[in-house]
This record gives structure tokens, C-alpha cells and sequence, in this order.
């Protein structure tokens, strides 16, 4: 019953999607770290439901940290953030209390926790805790931008309509973290919004692909064998609910090409060792090279749809059918990216305190 991750810095999650709050507790992170409250509120904006792509459940998010921080600053002792649940219609769950709604965690979560799970919309499982892990993740990703390291996600593809390649990284991260949907090409991003509303009047819902990129990290920050840094970040994207796919770099299609063409040569310029292409990602051997960071991120559709669907009720043993009701997303792409720079930021946070010192964060 474990809900801790982290070596050197420890994140804890809390909570549950319709109890009286979710929070989340940040440990190991060094004293005199500025504290940017309106930076988290900026933060939790991104991964806020709006329009007719997201759930009508709108939540505040209004944020409290209780502890960790004082004066704006970070104190080094651990820091807790509680966010209110405001908005919750628990009654929209009463029937399906005992029934395992396909695609989600019920029946595995009666499983291992009895049934003493709080299975009212999702309880621990939902998506609706990855707030507070936005909330920390925005005192890492100002702290890791003082430090020259800068994070970016953009919807690399939505419901079949794909977004154009990185340019100019700088940029597009900067362009990309004020985005509500954060695409590069703005008429493909409207056509992703198109297929989604088509899906929600069609009582569906659509999945996608977020492609990461991180600039500024240095090289040597990484093991060789199981904290490599593909398995740390890794293990990190595979807790986001929904997440079901992680490649580095060009990932899959390298098993299409051969050896002197998935290479990266190694070259020098403007004094600094770089290779010509990135198609490893800016890891080798599980360590960092100095190249961009590139990853992408596969995120299933939403499972919560109003179509008719077979199940069955985990208690009573009987198959059943069921039309889940209620305030659901018919995409969670647009949202999950912020998630996915948060949780980026933390995992990258603790691999460099690892290998430079618990320090290394303080401006």
C-alpha cells in the first residue's frame, strides 16, 4: 500500500477524487528555493477541464501549503499542499457501486483493498489527484528553469490528426507552457478540437499521443542498469493514469532502420561535444548525453463513456450492462500534458540531486 516515489526527493500522493481534499507531500527539496504561488496557479490553469472538450466538473483547484514554505521560501523541511474537492455529485456513482466499469481500475482496486476502497468516482485512482502533482511539479519546474533546464510537452497526435514537428525548441517551449492546447500548429489543433466534440456527441471519447522535450539537462545524470534515466522517467509516466506507452527518441521505428542510420555521430561545435541527430533522445546507456530529452507519451482514451457496455458486479458474481453517467472527459490529452511536464520535472529533480547533491536545486 505504497504511494510514495523518489530517492533522493520523495513525492507522496493523498487523497481521493471525491473526498474532502487531495494533496500531496514534496520531501528532500533543499531550503531557499523560491516558492511561486501564482507560477502553481498557472500551472493548475493548464490542467483545469474548459469548453466542450473536457468535463463540466470545474474545480477551483484553490491550493493551501500547509507546510514546507515560509516567506516564499522553501524551509527543507517536507512541504504539503492540500487542494478542496468543491464540486463533487458523489450520487452519480451510487449505482454503480460493485459493477467494474470497463477500462477503469475498479474491480482491480476491490481486489487488492477488500473493498474498503472509496470507489466513488475512481477514489485514489482518479485523474482527478493528478492536481496535486501539477501543484508540486510547479515548485520543481521554476526551480529546475533557474537552473538553465527547461520542460515542454505538445500533442503530438489526437484522435488520427497529427501535430507538426519541434522547430526551435526555446521557442516552442515558451509558446507551449501558455497554451490551453498546447499544439504548435494552431489549425491542426482545431481539427484535434473538432474530432473530440464529434466523439462527445457520439457518446465516446478519444486518446493521443504527447511527445516531451527537455532542454538544458546535463550530461552524465543517470545509471546504467535499473535508476537509468529512461526507467526512472519511465516509471514516473507509467503512475499517470491513462498513460499505457513511453518511447525515447524515435522509439519504435528505430527497429526500421539500421545501425549507421539509428546512430547518433558524435561531433564537436562551438567547443561543446553534440551529435548530429537525436534519435536515441539524448540518453545512451541510460545516462544523459547533453542532447535534448525526447519522449513520447500514449494516452488511451478516456474510459468513461455514456455508450451501453458489458460488465460485470464484482460482488453479486452476475454479469450486468451498464451506461455510465455523470461528468466525464471525452479527451484527457490536452489536460495530461501539464501532468506529464510535472511529473518530468520531479523525476528529473530527483536524478539530479542524486548525482550532484541535495543543493543542486537552489539557485
Amino acid at each position: 500500500m505504497k504511494n510514495t516515489y523518489g530517492n533522493s526527493i520523495t513525492i507522496t500522493l493523498f487523497g481521493e477524487s471525491h473526498g474532502e481534499a487531495i494533496g500531496t507531500v514534496l520531501d528532500g527539496i533543499a531550503p531557499g528555493i523560491e516558492v511561486d504561488e501564482d507560477f502553481i496557479k498557472h500551472q493548475l490553469s493548464l490542467r483545469k477541464s474548459y469548453g466542450d472538450i473536457s468535463t463540466q466538473r470545474c474545480e477551483a483547484d484553490e491550493f493551501s501549503i500547509i507546510s514546507g514554505v515560509y516567506n516564499g521560501y522553501t524551509t527543507g523541511t517536507p512541504i504539503c499542499i492540500v487542494i478542496e474537492n468543491q464540486n463533487k455529485i458523489s450520487k452519480d456513482y451510487s449505482v454503480l457501486e460493485g459493477k467494474a466499469r470497463p477500462g477503469h481500475a475498479d474491480y482491480a482496486a476491490f481486489s487488492k483493498y477488500h473493498g474498503f476502497e472509496d470507489a466513488r468516482g475512481g477514489g485514489h485512482f482518479s485523474g482527478r489527484i493528478t492536481a496535486a502533482l501539477v501543484a508540486a511539479g510547479a515548485i520543481i519546474i521554476s526551480a529546475l528553469n533557474k537552473k538553465g533546464v527547461y520542460i515542454a510537452t505538445h500533442i503530438k497526435k489526437c484522435a488520427g490528426i497529427s501535430d507538426i514537428e519541434f522547430g526551435d525548441f526555446f521557442k516552442d517551449i515558451k509558446e507551449l507552457n501558455n497554451k490551453l492546447f498546447a499544439v504548435l500548429d494552431d489549425k491542426a489543433g482545431e481539427k484535434m478540437r473538432e474530432k473530440i466534440r464529434i466523439a462527445a456527441n457520439s457518446l465516446d471519447s478519444v486518446g493521443g499521443v504527447l511527445e516531451t522535450v527537455v532542454l538544458g539537462m546535463p550530461e552524465g545524470v543517470g545509471e546504467p542498469w535499473f535508476d537509468s534515466l529512461e526507467s526512472m522517467l519511465s516509471h514516473g509516466l507509467f503512475s499517470i493514469p491513462a498513460v499505457k506507452g513511453v518511447e525515447f527518441g524515435d522509439g519504435f521505428r528505430l527497429t526500421d532502420m539500421t545501425g549507421s542510420t539509428a546512430n547518433d555521430e558524435f561531433i564537436v561545435k562551438d567547443g561543446k561535444i553534440k551529435t548530429e541527430t537525436n534519435h536515441n533522445g539524448g540518453i545512451n546507456g541510460g545516462i544523459s548525453n547533453g542532447m535534448p530529452i525526447v519522449f513520447s507519451s500514449a494516452v488511451k482514451p478516456t474510459p468513461s463513456i455514456a455508450k451501453p457496455q458489458r460488465t460485470v458486479d464484482f460482488v453479486k458474481k452476475e454479469n450486468v450492462n451498464i451506461e455510465i453517467k455523470g461528468r466525464h472527459d471525452p479527451c484527457i490529452v490536452h489536460r495530461a500534458r501539464v501532468v506529464v511536464d510535472s511529473i518530468t520535472a520531479i523525476i528529473l529533480a530527483d536524478a539530479l540531486t542524486m548525482r550532484f547533491g541535495t543543493d543542486y536545486l537552489k539557485d
